[in-house]
């Protein structure tokens, strides 16, 4: 089944689309425009040595691509046969990747501000889980799957070492804001941004907390004299990157201060989302030298 683009929302009302799918009679939801397509399960090519996560490679329209096991992803085993295991065709991080599940059951419409964020009383990094939807009968856990390729891969993350060639630099009079949801992402933007020269940072997990204080800097002075840039991601519990943009450039008091989207979604084909919201730059994960020039440019 490909997906059908045309069912996604408009920018910016802080609404998205989820497909639901089950691992072991467990409900996991994937953003919508993550997904390509989603297909029947076809023969795979074992890989020797290949992370344990990863059960092989297929050859789709002439693409080979991996296929990533999510029952081993997710520790969740079980003894019964799954008739009705699917891949999940998925493109972001400029990368398309297959994810093998046992059921893809349905696409639910939903707003951010009706996903909570994971309670700090377990280890969020381990279960990959940056969203909870709460429904009348179940649950539904929204994944982190940029973690995933990062555990399997790591060099396909964001790392320091990306940032120590452009040698020393000083921009320590520069306050940025970044929004990311991930703890982990956070962590490394925080060592990279630090690298580049820029230690005046203030971290915020999604877009209403990012708004809430950006709102009450405007009611005290220039918001220029407080941040120059902001940095965001997209998908965040709460309220999503591209309703917070909307919202800052809505507002006369903020509109001017530059807005970098840094995102796993950024493609040619989903560009247009940021640029309506009025996002100064897109960028995608996880090419953070861009980032660190496009910052260059908008606020020197």
């Amino acid at each position: 089944m490909e997906m059908d683009k045309g069912i996604l929302l408009e920018s910016g009302t802080n609404e998205l689309e989820i497909v639901e799918f089950e691992v072991n009679n467990n409900k996991f939801g994937i953003n919508v425009i993550k997904v390509k397509e989603i297909i029947q399960p076809v023969e795979v090519t074992k890989i020797p040595h290949a992370h344990h996560y990863v059960e092989g490679i297929i050859q789709l329209r002439g693409e080979v691509l991996p296929v990533i096991n999510m029952e081993k992803v997710l520790g969740i085993y079980g003894k019964a046969e799954h008739a009705h295991s699917k891949y999940i065709v998925t493109q972001f991080n400029k990368q398309k990747i297959v994810f093998h599940v046992h059921n893809v059951t349905q696409i639910h419409r939903i707003s951010w501000k009706d996903i909570e964020k994971p309670s700090d009383s377990y280890d969020v990094g381990k279960t990959k889980i940056i969203g909870i939807i709460k429904q009348e009968k179940q649950m539904i856990l929204l994944l982190d799957f940029e973690s995933i390729l990062v555990e399997i891969n790591p060099e396909s993350g964001i790392h320091v070492n990306q940032v120590k060639k452009m040698g020393l630099r000083e921009r320590s009079e520069k306050k940025i804001i970044v929004v990311e949801d991930s703890p982990l992402l956070r962590k490394l933007l925080y060592d990279t941004l630090n690298e580049a020269g820029y230690v005046n940072l203030e971290f915020f997990e999604n877009g209403q907390e990012a708004l809430r204080y950006l709102e009450s800097l405007a009611l005290e002075e220039a918001i220029e004299k407080k941040v120059q840039l902001m940095v965001t991601d997209i998908e965040m519990p709460q309220m999503d990157g591209h309703h917070l943009t909307k919202r800052v450039k809505e507002n006369n008091r903020l509109a001017n201060l530059p807005i970098i989207i840094f995102s796993s979604l950024i493609t040619d084909d989903l560009r247009h989302k940021g640029e309506v919201v009025g996002a100064d730059s897109q960028i995608s994960k996880p090419e953070i030298e861009q980032l660190i020039l496009t910052i260059d440019e908008l606020i020197l």
